[in-house]
């Protein structure tokens, strides 16, 4: 077993595809030196994978989707969208987290991905969300049968079909708010402690949306007279 012979057999129609099945080796190899199996475990070189294009919608996208989306996942993605909260974030949400005086909900460091607890500050449409989901269940914000929805798939996907929108997930709705405040002139380091990113280079990724903010100093690089300090026509 060399790094030669398991990257050879690991499937490679993608750097992702190839990444997550050397992931799996990996681990079955430390499994396997722990048992004394194996004295050494050959290094696999990750792939990097391209850059992809962040998804996000439209205002007439959302429109559509949300005319299609059934009734219990309505409220689900209007609060997503309006805190750029993660998934399970979402629909594990207890109402031991929120404050509606505050106007504020607060992800434990055990929920969020990078570790860290999160102050979600709760705009009007956040607010008007929760607000009606009061007295649904004493636990759960958003819940299911009396249970947290474990995964959001079918549904969502059948909406998405109706709605006539392609390459989108639910995800894509935390991409669609950054979007959206972006194109509306959010600044980016205000962008990154709304949604909880851990790092400007995350949110930076939503800079090109929003190129208002650098049109004041494009004429920076125009030459100037020598002398005069006026710019050359």
């Amino acid at each position: 077993v060399t790094a030669e012979s398991l990257e050879a057999a690991l499937p490679a129609s993608s750097a992702g595809t190839f990444n997550r099945y050397a992931i799996l080796v990996t681990a079955a190899m430390n499994l396997a030196r722990r048992r004394g199996w194996l004295d050494t475990i050959p290094a696999i070189e990750r792939r990097k994978s391209p850059p992809g294009r962040l998804r996000w919608l439209t205002v007439p996208e959302w429109n559509r989707l949300r005319a299609e989306l059934p009734d219990h996942l309505v409220p689900l993605a209007e609060f997503a969208l309006a805190t750029g909260l993660r998934q399970h974030n979402v629909t594990h949400l207890e109402w031991s987290q929120v404050d509606l005086k505050r106007r504020m909900v607060l992800i434990h460091a055990d929920q969020a991905k990078a570790g860290l607890s999160i102050g979600v500050p709760l705009s009007d449409a956040a607010t008007a969300v929760l607000r009606g989901q009061r007295g649904k269940n004493e636990l759960w914000v958003f819940p299911y049968d009396g249970h947290p929805i474990g995964k959001i798939k079918t549904a969502w996907r059948k909406a998405l079909k109706r709605a006539g929108i392609e390459g989108f997930t639910w995800h894509g709705l935390r991409h669609t708010l950054a979007s959206w405040h972006m194109q509306r002139g959010t600044p980016l380091l205000v962008l990154k402690e709304l949604g909880g990113w851990a790092s400007m280079q995350m949110v930076s990724r939503y800079a090109h949306l929003s190129p208002e903010h650098l049109r004041a100093y494009v004429g920076n690089s125009t030459p100037q007279n020598r002398g005069t300090g006026k710019k050359s026509p």
